[in-house]
C-alpha cells in the first residue's frame, strides 16, 4: 500500500470501521480560541454523555481512574485553549478507556492545511510487528535506510516511548489495533507530539544486525507524491478495489472491496452495484466449475452488512445474522442520532431505524436490553457448493471482520492469513453527541456486539491457516501464493 492510498485512507475510508479518527469534524477549524470556562464546561458535558451513553464506559478502566484522569486533565483547562488542541486532550480522555469505537474525530483540516502550506513531515511509514517497529515505506531517498530494517529510535527516543506516546491519542481496546492503525497514522502523530521538524535522527537495526544512526530529512506533501517510495515494485493491495478472476482452473478468486459503494459516494449505502458485481462473480465461477473460492478481505475497511449478506447469501447453507447478540443500552443521545437518520432519510422509517426508535421508546434510558436482529437468508437457486477461503488481515476492520467470523462460526469455510485487529466481539454500532459550547462531536459505541458463535472474549478473529504478511512485500502476492499452494494441497 503507498502513498496515495495512504492518504485516501486517512481521509475517509477508514470512517466506515469506526476505528479512526479520519474525518476532519468541520466544527474543528483550529482558528478561534476557546475560553478556559467553555472549555471546562464541555469536559464535563463529555464525561456525563460518556457515562449516560457509552455501553460499557468502564470495560476496560475502573471508575475511580477514570475519575482521576478526568480530574487531572480538566486542571489543564485554566486558560483559553486552540480548538484543534482541545479536540486533541478530549480524545486522549476518551482514548483512555481503550474501546476502539469511543472516539472524536481527528481535525483532519488542519493537518491538511498544515502540510498544504508546505508542512515537513515524517518521511516513513512503520510497519509494526510485536511491538517492533520496522520500516515499512519509506520515502526519504535515504540509502542507508531499507523497508525491513527495525528502527530502535527516534531523536534518541526509544520506540517503545514513541508508540505509546502516539497511541495514546488513538480509540484501541488492544495495543495491536493502536499499531495497526499507526501504520497509517505516525506520521500524523508524530507530528502532534513535535511539531514540525527539519530532520530526525533514527537509530536503525539494518537486517544485516548493524545498528546505526542516519539522519532523514522532513518531507512536504509535495515531495513524498513525486518521490515514490524504496519499495515502490513491491506488491500492494488496493483498499478501494473489486475484482474477480480464476487464479487456477479450479481455484476461483474474489477481491470483493469495501461494503459500501465507493463508486459513488453521494449514495454510500445503495448496494445495487455491488450485488451485480458479485452475481456476476459467483455466475463466472460457477460456469467455471471453481471447486474452491479465496474471498480476499485483506486491507478491508468494512462497511454495512446489507452489502455483505448479498456475498454470503452465496455460500450460506442457513440462515445467518452477524451476531448472536445485539445489546443496546438505551440512551438519549443514541435516541437522537437514531431519529436523525429517520428525519434525514425518507425510506428510514420501514428500516431498521424504525424498529430502534421503537426500542428506545420502550426501553428506560440507562437500561441494556437486546435487540433482534432479523436473519438473512441463504440465495434461492443456484449457489456456491465448492470450498471457500476467506482471506484476511491486520488491515480487515469492521464488517470485513464480521464476514470472517461468520465464515468462521456457521462452518461455511476457512479463515486464513493473519490474526485480524478488529473484533468480532465487540463495543461497536457507533452513534454521536454533540458538546453544547464547541460543537465537538463525540462518537461512542451504543451496543455489545456478540459474534455468532456466542464468545464474548474480546479477540480478533484468529485464522484457522495462520499465514504471516511479511515485513518487507516482495514483487508477488507471498500470502496469496502460499494459500493456493494450501488448497492445492488439500
Amino acid at each position: 500500500m503507498h502513498y496515495v492510498t495512504r492518504v485516501l485512507l486517512i481521509t475517509g475510508f477508514l470512517l466506515i470501521t469506526g476505528l479512526t479518527l479520519a474525518i476532519a469534524d468541520p466544527s474543528v477549524d483550529g482558528s478561534a480560541p476557546i475560553a478556559a470556562k467553555d472549555a471546562q464546561a464541555d469536559f464535563d458535558a463529555l464525561y456525563e454523555g460518556l457515562k449516560a451513553s457509552h455501553v460499557d464506559l468502564y470495560a476496560h478502566r475502573s471508575k475511580k481512574d477514570f475519575d482521576t484522569r478526568f480530574a487531572q486533565i480538566k486542571k489543564r483547562f485554566n486558560q483559553p485553549i486552540e480548538r484543534w488542541e482541545l479536540t486533541l486532550e478530549f480524545q486522549r480522555f476518551v482514548a483512555y478507556g481503550n474501546v476502539a469505537h469511543a472516539n472524536i474525530a481527528f481535525a483532519t483540516d488542519v493537518y491538511s492545511n498544515y502540510r498544504e502550506s508546505g508542512g515537513l513531515a515524517f518521511p516513513i511509514y512503520p510497519r509494526i510487528v510485536d511491538g517492533r517497529t520496522y520500516i515499512g515505506e519509506d520515502y526519504s531517498g535515504i540509502d542507508a535506510i531499507q523497508p525491513g530494517d527495525e528502527i530502535l529510535a527516534i531523536n534518541d527516543v526509544s520506540m517503545v516511548e514513541w508508540l505509546e506516546r502516539t497511541s495514546a491519542h488513538i480509540s484501541a481496546d488492544t495495543p495491536y489495533i493502536a499499531h495497526s492503525l499507526l501504520e497509517f497514522w505516525f506520521p500524523v502523530y508524530l507530528w502532534v507530539e513535535l511539531g514540525e521538524q527539519p530532520s530526525y535522527t533514527l537509530s536503525v537495526m539494518s537486517r544485516g544486525d548493524k545498528r546505526h544512526d542516519v539522519r532523514v530529512p522532513g518531507l512536504t506533501r509535495a515531495d513524498i507524491a513525486a518521490a515514490g517510495d524504496s519499495s515502490n515494485d513491491a506488491f500492494s493491495l488496493d483498499a478501494s478495489s473489486r475484482s474477480y478472476r480464476m487464479l487456477t482452473d479450479k481455484i476461483a478468486y474474489l477481491r470483493s472491496g469495501p461494503f459500501y459503494n465507493v463508486e459513488d459516494a453521494e449514495n454510500l449505502w445503495d448496494n445495487n452495484a455491488y450485488a451485480t458485481f458479485v452475481d456476476a462473480a459467483f455466475e463466472d465461477f460457477i460456469k467455471n466449475d471453481a471447486t474452491a473460492l479465496v474471498i480476499d478481505l485483506r486491507n478491508n475497511p468494512g462497511g454495512d452488512n446489507s452489502f455483505s449478506d448479498h456475498l454470503l447469501a452465496w455460500v450460506a447453507d442457513k440462515p445467518f445474522r452477524f451476531a448472536s447478540q445485539f445489546l443496546i443500552r438505551s440512551s438519549d443521545a443514541a435516541a437522537a442520532s437514531n431519529q436523525a437518520r429517520i428525519d434525514a432519510q425518507p425510506d428510514a422509517a420501514a428500516s431498521t431505524s424504525a424498529q430502534l426508535a421503537a426500542f428506545y421508546e420502550k426501553t428506560e434510558r440507562g437500561q441494556i436490553a437486546e435487540f433482534d436482529l432479523p436473519y438473512s437468508q441463504p440465495r434461492d437457486g443456484v449457489r456456491f457448493e465448492g470450498d471457500v477461503y476467506v482471506l484476511v488481515d491486520r488491515h480487515s476492520y469492521s464488517n470485513a471482520v464480521n464476514v470472517a467470523a461468520m465464515v468462521q462460526d456457521y462452518r461455511w469455510g476457512v479463515v486464513a492469513g493473519e490474526k485480524t485487529t478488529d473484533m468480532a466481539t465487540t463495543f461497536g454500532a457507533m452513534e454521536h453527541f454533540t458538546l453544547p459550547k464547541t460543537g465537538i462531536r463525540v462518537g461512542f459505541p451504543k451496543a455489545h456486539i456478540i459474534r455468532p458463535s456466542g464468545r464474548t472474549d474480546t479477540h480478533g478473529v484468529t485464522p484457522d491457516v495462520l499465514i504471516a504478511t511479511p515485513i518487507v512485500a516482495g514483487a508477488n502476492d507471498a500470502v496469496l501464493d502460499q494459500l493456493i499452494a494450501i488448497i492445492q494441497q488439500r
